[in-house]
């Protein structure tokens, strides 16, 4: 069952810069889906357009049955609930604790007062540690996250996106920041994710062999065009080259 579908999305800066053109594609619930592409191919502005925390020109997004385009504010906060986000930076409170960053998680669940104070329910606060303990770093839950490593930073991160309960997860480059060994946990929980929780995973990532590991599908951009779209078995050396261009020779394929 689809749960998000593209339509001839666009997206343009000015009249000569065309960053997406012409955009479809279609996934399904708990599929796990990486976007593949070199630098400034649209990969994060395609991410963005999605819950439009960039404001898109032409097409349409559909996420679950509801024309994203279409939604004013409030309508978009709610559909925000359902749709997590994992930064490259991961785009924590450093000065916060652990546990304090995740249960941010539930603010578009809260009227503006509730999530000022930090009035979270004993249930919101017991599925923060549940989740803590599934991705690790329950030890963590009261120390600063700037004390955390860039990995542990990460899981608190998609701790954060889990609590919201959603549908989707997008992810940008989530493990461009880490080191080999980090990026392998992380990738790790995202894909259980998908395949023990049915949440559905959008990841961007400049990696070729380990969209190839992780993902049931994958989508190569360039130029903001989508000019790959297929399982990891179809990404042969040809189709990297035409994602990549120049870049290609750099890669390696597993």
């Amino acid at each position: 069952m689809s749960l998000l579908r593209a339509e001839g999305l666009g997206k343009s800066y000015n009249s000569e810069i065309k960053v997406l053109k012409d955009i479809h594609f279609e996934i399904g619930s708990g599929e796990f889906v990486s976007i593949i592409g070199p630098s400034g191919a649209g990969k994060s502005t395609l991410l963005r357009c999605i819950n439009r925390m960039v404001e898109f020109n032409e097409g349409k997004i559909i996420f679950n049955n509801q024309d994203i385009g279409k939604l004013n504010k409030k309508e978009l906060r709610k559909v925000r609930t359902n749709i997590g986000m994992i930064f490259q930076h991961y785009n924590l409170v450093p000065r916060l604790t652990v546990i304090e960053n995740v249960l941010h998680g539930r603010f578009g669940y809260k009227t503006t007062l509730q999530g000022v104070l930090g009035r979270y329910t004993e249930e919101e606060k017991e599925r923060a540690f549940f989740l803590l303990e599934k991705l690790g770093i329950a030890d963590h839950a009261y120390k600063r996250c700037d004390q955390l490593s860039g990995g542990q930073q990460q899981r608190v991160g998609i701790c954060r996106a889990l609590i919201q309960d959603p549908a989707l997860i997008l992810c940008d480059e989530p493990i461009a920041s880490l080191d080999p060994n980090s990026s392998k946990v992380i990738m790790d929980h995202l894909k259980s994710i998908t395949s023990e929780m049915g949440i559905t995973c959008l990841v961007n990532l400049h990696q070729v062999e380990v969209a190839q590991n992780y993902s049931d599908r994958i989508i190569g951009l360039n130029k903001g065009e989508i000019v790959f779209n297929g399982t990891s078995k179809q990404l042969t050396q040809e189709q990297i080259q035409l994602i990549y261009g120049s870049e290609a020779k750099d890669l390696i394929m597993v």
